[in-house]
């Protein structure tokens, strides 16, 4: 089934890029709210404000560098509770807030309670932010008839907060347990990717979808140090310091213990090589033996394009 395009306004509150900003779409009572740390005030004095709603607090994670941490809330008035939050030495992390309110009113207590453990259980699947919550909110329960309209109230919100710069709630990658080069992996737009190294003796595979690479749990990456530069340390040694990269028999190895997403596959590459690395070259597909870079650049052609032969590419050994 083709997703049906959709329309989301933004409007510049005071007409600067960095300033307020408002986002809407068509048919959907919800009304967003964005402002930077510095700007809380001129948000704080608005309508939306005083209503009953869900707010996000976003800024750097100061324990774990390339991850960012986010703090989820609820309140019959968001403004007090955001007011309280800036005293708050534990939330001295965030630099920007995102407030979701309804334009009808219509949104109670009880309905941003739900939202509120709704979005921690997303965020956590998500696994693209580490979540500032102590606590753990639990469900409340709801009529039949307002869990339909609550969950499509967080469609919406899935859609609107990637558009304006939030994207922690982005669903991750389906992947079969016991994905494989010849398992498809679902949805169809996702890519089955590979990268062998004999100089290395590294193997890894992982799934590619709108610019994004899961590295897949077993996949190896060299142990070596001491290549001029590497864009990627600090991400690479948070990975060995949280355990997502461990030491293998081979001193020479480490192995991927989970799935590991990132933002590039030059930024997968450079991980697993321990320096800088163009992922499209190094990373080729599972089904074709073409390099990312290929299989791209005949996507590119379309099928009236004069495509160049694609010959099998030997492993990476540089």
């Amino acid at each position: 089934m083709t997703t049906q395009g959709r329309t989301v306004r933004l409007f510049l509150v005071d007409g600067t890029p960095t300033g307020l900003l408002t986002a809407e779409i068509m048919n959907w009572t919800g009304h967003v709210l964005v402002s930077s740390r510095s700007r809380l005030p001129d948000a704080l004095r608005r309508d939306e404000a005083v209503r009953t709603g869900i707010y996000f607090l976003l800024g750097d994670d100061p324990d774990h560098p390339n991850r960012n941490r986010v703090y989820v809330g609820e309140g019959d008035n968001v403004g007090d509770r955001l007011r309280m939050h800036v005293k708050d030495p534990r939330k001295d992390f965030w630099s920007r807030a995102f407030i979701v309110t309804s334009k009808d009113q219509n949104l109670t207590k009880a309905h941003v309670r739900y939202l509120e453990s709704r979005l921690v259980e997303l965020m956590r699947a998500a696994d693209r932010a580490n979540l500032a919550n102590g606590n753990e909110p639990s469900s409340k329960l709801l009529p039949e008839s307002d869990i339909a309209d609550m969950e499509y109230f967080l469609d919406q919100m899935q859609v609107v907060l990637p558009v304006v710069g939030f994207d922690f709630l982005r669903p991750k990658i389906a992947i079969p347990q016991a994905a494989g080069v010849n398992v498809p992996i679902s949805p169809t737009s996702a890519i089955e990717l590979f990268l062998v190294s004999k100089k290395h003796s590294i193997e890894a595979r992982a799934v590619e979808q709108d610019g994004e690479v899961t590295v897949l749990k077993g996949s190896k990456a060299t142990a070596k140090s001491g290549f001029a530069v590497n864009v990627c340390q600090a991400l690479r040694d948070s990975l060995i310091q949280d355990g997502s990269l461990k030491p293998t028999t081979n001193p020479e190895v480490l192995e991927f213990t989970k799935d590991v997403l990132f933002s590039s596959p030059s930024a997968a590459a450079a991980v697993i090589f321990n320096r800088n690395s163009n992922g499209r070259t190094a990373w080729k597909l599972a089904s074709t033996q073409q390099t990312l870079k290929e299989f791209q650049d005949a996507e590119l052609m379309g099928d009236d394009g004069e495509h160049e032969s694609i010959s099998t590419p030997e492993p990476v050994d540089d």
